[in-house]
């Protein structure tokens, strides 16, 4: 032992700092590398496909925004004409607004529905009850179905270039990182709720991510609810409707308020 003290003594003090410190920087290295292999995973499989969507979603809103343009400038040429123009020019302003409308840029008021979607209180070891951007999907998809005329999430409006991804633990809508509890504002018939439930699709996210996982849901039925204006940019080329989805009709009521 005595030895071995002696030996340690004797080493020059250069040489103990420089060992500790490649030992420092190998492990630094190691963890450098250990990082670097989920983030390249992750860039490789998921950047692809989240560039594609962006770009599908931006495409649709162009159409909206070609209308908006083309109505401006109809409008600009009956204003130049005189009066004898006024009926297509009332008519005109009519169709801007709605296009408008359709295309998120005007804040609404209306009656409609609210939901509150939150995490499970009891978190299994695999964080199946945080709210993911497909539950939010989901519910939006399927309140446009029952017959929404505008939505909103955490107050960012939806619209047909609005993408909401998981980022990170947070929820991306448009440009915003939305974290929960998510609050859906919808605006449409009186009996959205109602329509909802009759789903098959809705009932079947019910059963297995409120009811097996215990998400919370909650919706309120308001005579008014606002849904402000889509905030961002419009910079899109074309757009077509998406001839596969089908309303849901209108029937009698569910015969409970929940599935």
């Amino acid at each position: 032992m005595t030895g071995l003290v002696a030996r340690a003594r004797a080493i020059p003090s250069w040489q103990i700092t420089l060992s500790i410190a490649l030992l420092v920087l190998g492990f630094l290295i190691a963890a450098q590398l250990a990082a670097e292999g989920p983030r390249v995973q992750y860039t490789t499989q998921e950047r692809s496909p989240l560039v594609e969507t962006a770009v599908q979603l931006q495409a649709q809103q162009d159409a909206l925004k070609a209308q908006i343009l083309d109505l401006r400038n109809r409008i600009q040429s009956l204003e130049a004409q005189g009066p004898g123009a006024a009926a297509s020019l009332k008519q005109l302003y009519a169709d801007l607004g709605q296009a408008k409308i359709a295309a998120g840029l005007t804040a609404l008021t209306g009656p409609g529905a609210v939901f509150r979607l939150e995490d499970s209180s009891t978190l299994g070891a695999a964080d199946e009850g945080l709210v993911t951007a497909n539950d939010v999907r989901v519910l939006v998809e399927q309140l446009w179905l029952a017959g929404a005329e505008a939505i909103a999430v955490n107050g960012e409006r939806v619209t047909v270039s609005t993408a909401i991804l998981d980022i990170g633990g947070s929820v991306l809508v448009n440009s915003a990182y939305l974290a929960p509890p998510y609050t859906i504002a919808v605006i449409g018939p009186p009996d959205i709720y109602e329509r909802l439930q009759q789903s098959a699709s809705f009932r079947a996210f019910f059963l297995d991510r409120v009811q097996r996982v215990g998400l919370g849901l909650s919706v309120a039925e308001l005579d008014s609810v606002d849904v402000p204006a889509f905030a961002g940019t419009v910079s899109v080329r074309f757009g077509t409707p998406d001839a596969s989805a089908t309303p849901i009709a209108s029937s009698p009521p569910a015969s409970s308020a929940t599935p």
